[in-house]
């Protein structure tokens, strides 16, 4: 049986005059797995996002976002999928039921579907008798629940998250991922980009990014396995060295001022 695809891009590609963000890469992510982007800083994660978004459309290149063409049906693709991102886009001076209430006006989620989803997301990201509190004075921890409870109150098929774990804490990351692999179960299909190896080794399959192509894919026990590595971090590592050339180390021992006595203030 053929697997149903969420997302396929062929020979995808977006250039800003002559910066080649993105280059050419291609990419098959199947319905109900959560899908991580991993590379440094500037590697065309953000930039690949914003594509499948519909927010920006490419130079080159073909794909498909939940069977819509990602250019020729960017307004389609918006209405069907969920993005959050590491800014949380929320407004700071409504309350937490607020803004759950001001996004299902923007999904037009009809009036008889509005206060059972809102009350059913609130239970979802434990935000039980905070509904009354303005957005601004919740933790980080909070907001990022709000957040994204704010990016499912349509029922989307694909949940993009940019980054959306990058200001909080390690409780609030926890408690975030147990919400994410919940909603897998239920069939929802998540991208995510991360900088945290241990995110990315629960991620279903991963791809590694690097100057806007794709250097590998796989799940990360494969890359693992295939670059000899004992972690995700050594074959993240290990990737950045052979691309750029240059061994990845502390600048410490250069820092002649901390251990050498010349120079010192008497």
């Amino acid at each position: 049986m053929k697997e149903e695809l969420a997302v396929y891009i062929k020979e995808l590609s977006k250039s800003f005059k002559k910066f080649i963000a993105v280059d050419k890469i291609n990419l098959k992510i199947p319905k109900g797995k959560i899908y991580g982007l991993l590379g440094p800083n500037g590697s065309g994660k953000s930039t690949t996002i914003r594509m499948l978004c519909g927010v920006l459309t490419p130079s080159e290149g073909e794909g498909s976002v939940l069977g819509f063409d990602i250019c020729k049906e960017s307004e389609k693709i918006k209405q069907n999928i969920g993005y959050m991102s590491q800014k949380f886009s929320l407004y700071e001076d409504l309350t937490v039921y607020e803004n759950l209430d001001f996004y299902s006006s923007i999904y037009s989620l009809p009036n008889h579907l509005k206060k059972e989803r809102i009350n059913e997301l609130i239970n979802m990201a434990g935000l039980q008798g905070k509904e009354k509190v303005i957005t601004k004075n919740l933790s980080g921890g909070w907001k990022q629940r709000l957040a994204l409870g704010c990016s499912l109150i349509h029922k989307p098929s694909l949940l993009i998250l940019d980054e959306p774990t990058s200001a909080v804490d390690p409780v609030s990351r926890r408690i975030f991922w147990e919400l994410i692999h919940n909603l897998a179960k239920q069939g929802i299909t998540i991208i995510v980009t991360t900088h945290y190896m241990d995110e990315a080794e629960s991620c279903d399959e991963i791809a590694f990014m690097f100057s806007g192509k794709i250097l590998a894919k796989g799940t990360p026990k494969e890359l693992i396995k295939n670059r000899k590595c004992k972690n995700l971090e050594d074959v993240f590592i290990s990737y950045v060295q052979e691309q750029t050339g240059e061994k990845v180390q502390s600048s410490f021992n250069e820092m002649k001022f901390i251990h050498n006595k010349e120079g010192e203030q008497k």
